[in-house]
């Protein structure tokens, strides 16, 4: 905020004045403090009208952690959430979405296992070697996340990657204390997560942010803000994208809204809805990403789940 003068004739007008961007475009909010005010009296009007000028920025926008939405682009966004059809699961549906789930978050990042493999492997005993620990794994925590009564929380994060990864990485469940970069095919580095070092505090934010700002969204756009800033933080030394996954579908759940498996054959455009939010603060993406999503995950699990 800084104060504006205004030079009308002999007068002098003051104004404090607060500036945000809105979309491309720069606003400004403007408060009248008086004319030829001695210094005492212009720093009097300052305090009074910054509580105002504050009072209006949290009318217009809300703060979101790359970037700033206005009043009329939430609207917007959560508007979107009403292309979704709510409907609920029954024990065949969550059977049929649990071994769509499994596979397609599982192979997104390189697994083996293939679609018709799934089922055989959850009904075993006893899984054999890293990929069906994995494939086990992220069954259980689709089942914990139907279940649990917890909120969002850093050891709820730290709980779902153990269960995905115990028995095959040696730091299932731990924070990293490496660093590491997201690269594409050729070597180039599309990502770099928070240092090392900021996990804590990054992790801590995102959190609180949650829990202040959870009644402002539909869960659909609530999920798609935490799922993208949950990748951008990216907290775990690798399986974040299926903990980020696990995350969405645990808000979107908690929410009585039915889940969404992020298809393998999309995951070119799902990466790219998650780079427009790292580089461009660009949401909607990711929201209509989703949407389409939502729509396969229904007609794959009622049509198998018919059969």
């Amino acid at each position: 905020m800084y104060v504006e003068k205004r030079k009308v004739g002999k007068k002098v007008k003051y104004y404090l004045v607060h500036s945000y961007r809105e979309k491309k475009k720069v606003r400004k909010i403007r408060k009248y403090l008086g004319q030829n005010l001695a210094k005492e009296e212009l720093e009097a009007a300052k305090r009074v009208a910054k509580k105002h000028v504050l009072e209006l920025v949290r009318e217009v926008s809300t703060e979101v952690f790359l970037f700033t939405l206005t009043k009329k682009q939430v609207e917007t966004l959560n508007r979107r959430d009403k292309k979704i059809r709510i409907g609920h699961f029954g024990q065949r549906e969550w059977q049929r979405f649990t071994e769509e789930f499994v596979y397609s978050t599982n192979a997104i990042e390189g697994s083996t296992v293939q679609r018709e493999e799934v089922p055989e492997i959850l009904r075993r005993p006893k899984a054999s070697g890293a990929e069906e620990l994995e494939t086990k794994g992220v069954a259980r925590a689709v089942d914990y996340i139907r279940e649990t009564k917890e909120d969002v929380s850093i050891e709820l994060l730290k709980a779902l990657h153990k269960m995905c990864f115990e028995g095959s990485k040696d730091f299932a469940g731990q924070l990293r204390n490496v660093e590491v970069v997201v690269r594409n095919s050729r070597g180039d580095i599309l990502h770099q997560g928070v240092p090392a070092v900021h996990l804590q505090l990054a992790l801590g934010d995102m959190v609180s942010w949650y829990k202040k700002n959870k009644n402002k969204f539909k869960p659909l756009v609530m999920a798609a803000i935490m799922h993208n800033q949950f990748e951008h933080i990216h907290p775990f030394q690798d399986g974040n994208g299926r903990v980020g996954r696990l995350l969405l579908n645990f808000i979107l759940v908690k929410n009585r809204y039915p889940p969404i498996n992020v298809a393998l054959e999309d995951r070119a455009e799902y990466y790219w809805t998650l780079q427009e939010y790292q580089k461009n603060g660009n949401l909607k993406p990711t929201v209509e990403f989703l949407i389409k999503q939502y729509g396969k995950t229904m007609r794959e699990v009622a049509t198998k789940a018919r059969k």
